[in-house]
């Protein structure tokens, strides 16, 4: 089976994590990331280049140390539905908590923008490390990992079991006979679980895509097991080219033993290419990148995000690093731990580990166009991922890559010259997912 490389897109809007000093650069808007005509633009140019989605990152909580991006940033759903009535093709792609949403009304709220796009709606599912989240929910903790992994996995076979709740032909809307619906093809739920009870039926059909695609972004155990159960896309964190690739190996054999296909699965690792004319003045700009942003203090705070927003200020900084191992099981467990672990076997200090979390490490996407679509290529044949989430600090660098990279990536046949479908699934090679009770009235009636 011939591979057919995808591309995202993620905006950094006045700049997220890792990008602490890109509201300073006089290129970007100061309300960028609550300027709907910055995302509309983003995903024209996305759509130009043929990308397959525009991909928005959300989460619930802030304090006053965030990036600039999290501190003043739209919904997810309500700026994607205002960029689909100005895109035909490329996929929306948004991220909602299902440790603080309600199947049915998150499950309504996405199958509205698979309508209102035609078919190109994603649901980025997390189960949120944000611990201060609950208390914006009435919660007075955050829940433990098993049991937000327990809830997303429940969580998601009821949005697709709402999604079910009308078979494609319901809706004969047969005037002379006066018929609109037929009743024997809506069903409701009547789900009863671990985590939610819920009676259904939703009260939307279901798109041209069938259901919206499932995206996911395992790193631990449980998010790889759930992404493999589950996930249709996964937004992997890339690293290394053997990291890629053994990460790209264990999902895509997990999903297999869940008897799944894996070529079902798409794997996208996050990218950020720095293109320029030559190779040595894009590795240049990639260290004034990094000098840009390297702020100690937010490095700090940025530290203190895996550990539930844990203020690290209170405590010496030249002292051991301390011991906060029993908040990473409500935080961000799997790189909460590695660092815990890592302070202890090499003896670090807090500011040793504030400062190592943010250290210069090359990327392998830097060069002149031919430079990166060489790597790209190269991670591709070695089956590292099947695409890219790509960020660009501005609207320009994403131009350079469309303008100078994408031709060659098409060139070599490794992306799509023009799009063959209207749905992200028909764009990614998905299957639409066939309605259940369809599908049971098919096995009783054969």
């Amino acid at each position: 089976m011939s591979r057919t490389l995808h591309l995202a897109l993620h905006p950094y809007g006045v700049g997220g994590p890792g990008q602490h000093g890109l509201w300073k650069d006089p290129r970007v808007a100061k309300n960028a990331s609550i300027d709907i005509n910055y995302y509309i633009r983003l995903a024209q140019a996305a759509e130009h280049a043929l990308f397959d989605a525009l991909f928005i990152v959300d989460s619930q909580f802030i304090n006053s140390t965030y990036p600039a991006h999290y501190l003043n940033r739209l919904e997810p759903l309500t700026l994607l539905s205002a960029v689909a009535t100005h895109t035909k093709h490329l996929g929306l792609v948004g991220t909602a908590s299902s440790t603080y949403n309600s199947p049915f009304n998150l499950a309504r709220r996405f199958a509205s923008l698979d309508h209102i796009s035609g078919g190109r709606a994603g649901w980025n599912v997390v189960t949120s490390f944000d611990t201060g989240t609950a208390r914006n929910f009435g919660l007075d903790e955050h829940l433990d990992y098993a049991t937000r992994y327990g809830r997303a996995l429940e969580f998601v076979q009821v949005a697709r079991g709402l999604w079910d709740s009308y078979e494609d032909d319901a809706f004969p809307a047969d005037v002379e006979r006066g018929v609109f619906l037929d009743p024997a093809k809506l069903h409701e739920l009547d789900h009863a679980g671990e985590h939610f009870k819920i009676a259904g039926p939703l009260n939307l059909s279901r798109s041209p895509q069938g259901q919206p695609v499932i995206f996911q972004a395992g790193v631990s155990e449980e998010g790889r097991d759930l992404a493999a159960q589950v996930a249709e896309g996964i937004f992997a964190p890339g690293g290394t080219l053997e990291s890629a690739r053994d990460y790209y190996a264990d999902v895509k054999k997990r999903a297999a033993a869940y008897g799944r296909d894996p070529e079902h699965v798409k794997i996208l690792i996050h990218g950020g290419p720095v293109v320029a004319a030559t190779d040595e003045a894009a590795r240049r700009r990639e260290r004034e990148i990094f000098d840009e942003d390297d702020d100690f203090d937010r490095n700090l705070a940025l530290l203190g995000r895996s550990f539930g927003a844990y203020d690290f200020s209170v405590h010496d900084l030249d002292a051991p690093f301390p011991d906060v191992a029993h908040l990473a099981e409500k935080g961000g467990r799997t790189g909460a731990t590695q660092l815990i672990e890592r302070a202890k076997a090499e003896g670090l200090t807090l500011r040793q580990v504030a400062e190592s979390i943010n250290q210069f490490r090359q990327s392998p996407f830097v060069g002149d166009p031919t430079t990166v679509a060489d790597t790209i290529q190269q991670w591709f044949d070695a089956r590292a991922f099947d695409g890219i989430n790509l960020a660009f600090r501005t609207e320009e660098e994403l131009n350079y890559f469309v303008d100078g990279v994408v031709p060659i990536l098409q060139k070599r046949g490794l992306f799509r010259t023009e799009y063959t479908s209207d749905t992200l699934r028909g764009n990614l090679g998905l299957p639409i997912p066939a309605n259940r009770h369809s599908r049971e009235r098919q096995l009783v009636n054969d």
